[in-house]
């Protein structure tokens, strides 16, 4: 009679977290604050009173966190942020950090 012996094999397999990205707004002297405000709600998906702080920190601060994505995803909102504003005739800009924590 024939045995047949089964092996399993099992490999592991390690996966790293990926880099996350700070995704900053930048202020300016021709942004309106709600239309910051607008971008911050539909967006970075803020609630109101989370993106009218946001925006308070950036009109005193120069800049303020809007939010923290993976690189492709922060790449994306950075886009999404200016062609939207260039739409509305504002020249808000967004930079992306790498988030070292």
């Amino acid at each position: 009679m024939d045995e047949k012996i089964h092996i399993e094999e099992k490999e592991d397999i390690s996966l790293d977290k990926p880099n996350l990205y700070r995704v900053y707004l930048l202020n300016d002297d021709y942004t309106t604050m709600d239309f910051v405000v607008y971008i911050l709600m539909t967006i970075f998906d803020k609630p109101q009173i989370e993106a009218t702080s946001i925006m308070l920190h950036v009109h005193r601060n120069g800049k303020g966190l809007a939010g923290v994505y993976t690189k492709e995803i922060a790449e994306t909102k950075v886009y999404q942020v200016e062609r939207l504003a260039r739409s509305h005739g504002f020249p808000l800009k967004c930079i992306i950090e790498r988030d070292d924590r």
